[in-house]
């Protein structure tokens, strides 16, 4: 089947006059739907590594046939739902791809004495040439290939007729040419494009993009759930891969990495306080900041980011965590100077608030232009004294979810770190006290701040 491409290029958003190139791509579609003879597939082109479609059905087996019939009944089953905002489901199978068969008369070419392996070669090097020598230069080598003419390997009569020299060595090893016409037939029939595996199993891959405004994980998991009620013949089983899969990846390894930073922020806290509850205090934090990110995310009703939402969180988890330093650090210090542990705690909450919140609104307000998109040209700005402002663009796509993460989980974990946090520390320490008649905060400070100094030069 012939191929063909056509690439839409748009100017900057800027120039746009704030058109979205949405709309523009669902008219492209509604517009090229119907063409008889046609698979046309309209998608936005994706930034960054090549990644899957966006729906993704593998369907695994042994048997290539029944693979075939079973992948075909999947997708006629899967058109029939009729599930809104797939754009069309196609198969990668590719039954129809056209193909010459040489057969040999093996009998008469071993009367001959001639090999399959001789005249396979022959063909080979009439067809695709072979490299017989070298054309050499001061700078590079040229390789010279023997091959016939396009017009006589684009005619099979031409090749039928051409003759086989080989070396007869049921005659000594006498030189014979005989015509491959003599020892050959041919025939026309079709064959598979390809063979796909997966996991050293046979595949056939059912892809579509999913229109917009649709999202393409919802859109899967409809898709898996009418799936679930078809049928599979023994030995074929259907897995949904594509971008979600991905994702999930993703995921899985974003996940990993927030235990590895988590474990670490753990270690450093218990090995600076020497207090598994404070260290329980502060990382109590990092749950704050992850509910104030989904909180923000619901209520402003916006998709998130598997990778850049993740790598905000995490980001997001040093953040709050010093927050939460400045506070349980600054209440020590003031233990250690008498002050008993309740106005401790009410005077390191009044000195770090201000330090706190302005951190936190610094951070914000930083972030906020990247997460609305808004751009600036300084050139024209100091050139014309026009700075050409405007909102949106190309990079909010990539860096909105990182910044609309850190804006939300911080804005909420900074409040609740100077309420909770300060309530937890009380409880924690008047705990203490209760269950452990002996223990005095004010004391544990003073002998913590004296195990810390070097004694043998203190005179």
């Amino acid at each position: 089947s012939n191929r063909g491409k056509v690439t839409v290029a748009f100017v900057e958003f800027d120039k746009r006059n704030g058109k979205r190139t949405g709309p523009i791509l669902e008219k492209v579609r509604e517009a090229l739907k119907g063409i008889p003879g046609t698979e046309i597939s309209v998608e936005q082109e994706s930034n960054g590594p090549p990644t899957d479609k966006q729906i993704s059905i593998d369907v695994l087996g042994d048997d290539y046939k029944v693979l075939a019939e079973t992948s075909t009944k999947l997708k006629h089953y899967l058109d029939s739902c009729q599930i809104e905002g797939v754009e069309e489901l196609k198969s990668d199978l590719n039954i129809s791809n056209p193909e010459i068969v040489l057969n040999i008369d093996r009998a008469r070419a071993m009367r001959e004495g001639i090999s399959t392996f001789t005249i396979g070669s022959d063909m080979r090097t009439a067809v695709f040439g072979k490299e017989i020598s070298k054309y050499k230069t001061d700078d590079d080598d040229f390789p010279i290939n023997l091959r016939l003419m396009r017009d006589q390997r684009d005619n099979m009569n031409t090749l039928l007729s051409q003759k086989i020299t080989y070396r007869d060595m049921n005659m000594q090893g006498q030189i014979r040419q005989v015509p491959l016409n003599a020892i050959s037939d041919v025939s026309y029939r079709n064959t598979l494009g390809g063979i796909h595996r997966k996991n050293q199993k046979r595949v056939i891959n059912i892809y579509s993009n999913a229109l917009t405004g649709y999202n393409a994980n919802a859109l899967v998991a409809q898709l898996k759930d009418k799936a679930s009620n078809f049928k599979t013949p023994e030995g074929v089983t259907i897995d949904f891969s594509g971008e979600q899969a991905q994702q999930q990846e993703a995921a899985s390894f974003l996940g990993w990495a927030m235990m590895m930073s988590i474990g670490l922020i753990v270690i450093i806290l218990v090995m600076q306080f020497n207090s598994i509850s404070k260290m329980l205090i502060i990382g109590s934090e990092i749950i704050f900041s992850v509910i104030g990110v989904l909180l923000g995310f619901v209520f402003a009703r916006m998709e998130i980011s598997i990778i850049m939402t993740g790598i905000g969180v995490v980001a997001l988890a040093g953040i709050v965590v010093r927050n939460g330093i400045l506070l349980v650090e600054f209440t020590e210090i003031l233990l250690k100077e008498g002050k008993p542990l309740k106005e401790a705690i009410i005077e390191a909450g009044r000195t770090r608030m201000t330090p706190v919140i302005l951190t936190a609104s610094a951070t914000i307000l930083g972030l906020i232009p990247l997460a609305i998109g808004l751009n600036v040209d300084f050139v024209t700005l100091f050139t014309e004294g026009n700075p050409h402002i405007y909102m949106g663009g190309d990079s909010v796509s990539f860096w909105g979810p990182l910044s609309w993460t850190i804006i939300f989980g911080l804005a909420f974990a900074t409040v609740l770190t100077l309420v909770l946090v300060p309530s937890m520390l009380l409880l924690a320490e008047q705990t203490k006290m209760k269950v452990f008649k002996n223990y005095d905060p004010n004391k544990k400070a003073v002998e913590e701040d004296l195990s810390a100094l070097d004694l043998e030069h203190v005179h």
